[in-house]
């Protein structure tokens, strides 16, 4: 069961999901692979040190070969030496890309969502309509759901509903959040498992209940 608020944090009614849909087809090591996966995708793994032989200098020697009586010594571009090359140090690494499975990022995707369900995290608001940015009706919507000083997610459908595409339904309330720590906003079909696992809340626009239905049948 989801709590159902209005933009005045006032709770009006519950949304009910069935028990097929709270059937998770995951398991929290799965999550963690496709956590990591993303983690390790992300990186640019383009870190890379100079060798001996790749350094700019001159193959001069830096003192005589005897005479000195200091150690012989043949390359100022050695590695004990200032502006020298570097042993062992990182170098670029290809073909570090690992590959996510789509049937697992779905089902990692649900599983975080339905977790968030039955802990109670996820929420239903009523689709605001709005002809002007209002963060302070935003902020005492988070104030009467609880959800205010915590990392939150709110969720939009993807789809098109007449005329109007979901960037311009929603372009008000993107403006209004943009101030408040912590809120962030997308729109369902662009949900990735990194955001469900990053915040702690969830908040779904009413119009987007359908869609996450789907999400969870899958």
């Amino acid at each position: 069961m989801l709590k159902k608020f209005n933009l005045e944090g006032k709770e009006t009614g519950s949304v009910e999901l069935s028990e097929e849909l709270l059937q998770g087809k995951a398991n929290p090591q799965m999550v963690k692979d496709y956590l990591v996966a993303l983690r390790a995708n992300a990186r640019q793994w383009s870190a890379n040190t100079q060798t001996r032989r790749e350094v700019n200098h001159s193959h001069q020697k830096p003192h005589p070969q005897k005479g000195t009586g200091r150690a012989r010594q043949g390359f100022l571009g050695a590695t004990q030496y200032r502006g020298g090359g570097r042993v062992g140090g990182p170098r670029p690494k290809f073909d570090q890309h690992i590959r996510i499975n789509k049937k697992e990022r779905r089902a990692a995707i649900r599983y975080l969502l339905l977790e968030k369900a039955k802990a109670g995290r996820l929420y239903v608001l009523e689709t605001p309509k709005m002809d002007k940015p209002q963060t302070k009706a935003v902020v005492r919507f988070l104030k009467g759901s609880g959800i205010e000083g915590k990392r939150a997610l709110f969720l939009a459908e993807g789809s098109i509903q007449g005329e109007v595409s979901p960037k311009e339904r929603y372009a008000n309330f993107v403006r209004s959040i943009r101030n408040i720590p912590d809120i962030s906003f997308l729109l369902l079909p662009n949900l990735g498992g990194y955001d469900a696992a990053l915040h702690e809340d969830a908040v779904l626009m009413e119009n987007a209940l359908d869609e996450l239905k789907i999400l969870l049948n899958e």
